[in-house]
Order: structure tokens, then C-alpha cells, then sequence
């Protein structure tokens, strides 16, 4: 059958739950500074569940974000910290996260280029020698896709493009644009691979349609939150304000990610609100169907 890649679920999400706090801007950030080998313990139970690629807790390390925290002088040392957390978890390849800077799912605080491009870069040029790969997440325009795969080049690594699209249209970006339009980008780029991450799973097909376009290998990881709404986006969001669906249990998002790989996905895995037991699940249904996992 077909070489699945499957990668872990929603750090962010799994350390709040474990250590019992809510989410706060610094997010993932402040629990891993909180609670030391908790995010490496998350890192092995991923891996554990049959996850063949392990992501660094550095979605939301930027300079932009960090400022005006008390930890706003520790950028370097936080990417260390992470980086450390991730080794010898068990997963076959680790992916060096890069978020978007500023806030999620906000595409018009995205910053003029070249701002952008210069901030995203001094993250790849830490991660990239520690991982095997780095991975855009929730690109959620086509300048924010532009300005991180520009700033993503040159680093000897393969980068794969993981696009954030409407919960209740798959066909458009966060901001609206129309996701075939960031094809041309795509394909001006080295990106190695295009997925689409932090959307409603029912939107994702739609999206794996356009993205098949690309001729690259491409792929999804869904959330688990109720759909994201106008006004979420009203302000500098943090998840506590977003509610976790009840009906995507380990069995139901399996699904879903199965039918992924019927139209052709070589890439699945996990968002927010998806534990090491919905991997599990879909690592077993990739091997009761003949899919190796790779």
C-alpha cells in the first residue's frame, strides 16, 4: 500500500491539560518554562502512539511575541530549551516549528516583509541544524506564505507549507484569499511539502483537492475546536477562548484522516485538541488498512 508520514498532535493543547493551567500568550511557552520534561514526556508518548515525527514546542517563540513578557531577553535560550526537550524522544524525524508571528489565525497583523522575513528567518537558522526538516504552521495568507518560505531557503533542510483554512470553506485562507491562489508561490518555492493544519476537519477536503494541484506531497492535521469564529479573531486570540469539540473522539477523527489518505494525503497527524490516543487510533487504522507508516 502507501508510505504514510504521521505526525504527533497538539503540544500546545496536551501540556495545558496536563499541567492544569489555562492558556496564556506565552501559551506553550510558559509551560514548558513551568513544568521541565513535560514537554518531552509529550514528545515520547506522540511517539509512543506510532507518530514518526516529533514537532518542536516552537510554534510561538518569536521575538514579536515574547516582547513585552518577562521573558522577552530569553528568545535564544527558550529555542535551546525546546530543542533540548525533543531529543531522543523516540519519533523518527523531528520538525522544527515555525508559527506565525504576532497572533494565529490573523492575517492582517501579518508585518510587511521585510520585517517578517529577517524575524522568521533567525528561527530556521536555529532550528534547521538541530532537525530534519522544518515545518510553516497555520500560514493563514499568501504573504504569509510568501514571507516564510522566503525566509525558510538556504538552510540545507526540506520545508513544508502548512496552510490554515476557513472552518466552514476550504477553498479560502483565513484571510479570505482563495487558497489556489498561493499555488504560484508554491511553486516558485523549495517547499517540499504542503499540508493544511488548524482547520475544521470537514474543511480540510476541499482544501486536499486544491493542494493535490501542487504536484508536491501534501497532507492535513485538523484541530479539535469548535469552528473559529469573526470574533475570535477580533482581538490578540489565545485558545482559552475557543471551546474543544466533544464528538471528535480518537474513533471519529480517525476517520477522518483515513479518508484524507483515500484522496491521495501522504501526511497526517494532529492540531489542537488532538492527544496521543486519536495518533494512536490512526496509526492502528493505517495498519489494519496495509499503509506503512514511514
Amino acid at each position: 500500500m502507501t508510505g504514510i508520514t504521521l505526525l504527533d498532535g497538539g503540544m500546545g493543547q496536551e501540556l495545558v491539560h496536563r499541567a492544569g493551567d489555562r492558556p496564556t500568550p506565552l501559551w506553550s511557552t510558559q509551560v514548558m518554562m513551568d513544568c521541565p520534561g513535560l514537554v518531552a514526556q509529550v514528545h515520547r508518548d506522540f511517539a509512543k502512539a506510532g507518530a514518526s515525527v516529533a514537532t518542536t514546542n516552537t510554534y510561538a517563540i518569536h521575538r514579536d511575541r515574547l516582547s513585552g513578557t518577562e521573558v522577552a531577553d530569553q528568545f535564544d535560550s527558550l529555542l535551546r530549551m525546546a530543542l533540548d526537550e525533543v531529543r531522543n524522544c523516540g519519533s523518527a524525524r523531528v520538525a522544527g516549528a515555525i508559527g506565525p508571528l504576532r497572533a494565529s489565525y490573523r492575517p492582517d497583523l501579518h508585518p510587511a516583509s521585510a520585517e517578517a522575513v529577517p524575524l522568521f528567518a533567525e528561527v530556521a537558522r536555529t532550528l534547521a541544524p538541530a532537525c530534519d526538516l522544518l515545518i510553516a504552521e497555520t500560514v493563514v495568507s499568501i504573504a504569509h506564505a510568501r514571507d516564510v518560505l522566503a525566509a525558510t531557503c538556504g538552510y540545507h533542510k526540506p520545508v513544508w507549507l502548512s496552510l490554515s483554512v476557513r472552518d466552514k470553506d476550504g477553498t479560502e485562507l483565513r484571510s479570505g484569499e482563495a487558497l489556489a491562489d498561493v499555488l504560484p508561490v508554491i511553486a516558485q518555492s523549495d517547499a517540499a511539502a504542503v499540508l493544511v493544519n488548524c482547520s475544521a476537519p470537514e474543511a480540510i477536503p476541499a482544501a486536499l483537492d486544491i493542494l493535490a494541484q501542487s504536484g508536491l506531497p501534501y497532507g492535513a492535521y485538523a484541530n479539535g475546536f469548535e469552528q473559529i469564529s469573526a470574533g475570535f479573531l477580533t482581538a490578540r486570540p489565545t485558545v482559552d477562548s475557543l471551546t474543544a469539540r466533544h464528538d471528535l473522539t480518537p474513533k471519529f477523527y480517525a476517520e477522518h484522516a483515513m479518508a484524507w489518505v483515500d484522496q491521495g494525503a501522504t501526511i497526517i497527524g494532529g492540531c489542537c485538541e488532538v492527544s496521543p490516543a486519536h495518533i494512536a487510533e490512526i496509526a492502528r487504522r493505517l495498519r489494519l488498512a496495509g499503509h506503512t507508516i514511514i
